[in-house]
């Protein structure tokens, strides 16, 4: 594997078991074993400070921007994309072209296990993604979403969000 374009802030920890390149990780990131975390020459990866990503997770932005914030916690077996179609067949690209739109995660986001985050979307800060969630488009600040595809639950109430501010 060829290295390039490779950001480390202060105190990261990678697991040597895991991939990355054209990436800038801000201080005291966590990766851990088994992710895939990828942008290219043109669009380096960006993921902000304090963040934690679960083992066996890819964040792919080779095609398009990927950007985290900062304290965002992405629980195991995420993939996180901001390209997506048919790559391997020219023909069916004439039907459904490859999409390539650029991915946004706000600060102090949660993702849970399993879930999916497709090209476009854009996450506001403080958003919770459940477990198993197919996140197909944005959702702003204090959102709470899950299912397949993903759908408010609910807002963070205003004493929630207070809380959150201490």
């Amino acid at each position: 594997m060829k290295f390039s374009n490779i950001i480390l802030g202060k105190d990261v920890e990678i697991d040597p078991s895991s991939n990355f390149n054209n990436v800038d990780i801000g201080d005291n990131t966590r990766i851990a074993k088994r992710c895939s975390i990828f942008g290219s020459p043109e669009f380096i990866l960006e993921i902000g400070k304090e963040c934690y990503v679960g083992m066996n997770t890819t964040i792919d932005g080779y095609l398009e921007k990927v950007t985290i914030g900062a304290n965002v916690s992405i629980a195991q077996n995420v993939h996180i994309m901001s390209a997506s179609g048919p790559n391997a067949s020219k023909a069916f690209q004439r039907i459904f072209p490859i999409e390539r739109i650029p991915v946004i995660i706000g600060n102090h986001c949660w993702i849970g296990a399993s879930s999916v985050i497709m090209p476009g979307v854009e996450l506001g800060k403080f958003c919770i993604v459940g477990v198993n969630s197919f996140v197909t488009k944005s959702f702003p600040d204090y959102s709470i979403i899950g299912g397949s595809p993903a759908k408010l639950i609910r807002t963070l109430t205003d004493e929630e969000i207070s809380k959150l501010h201490e």
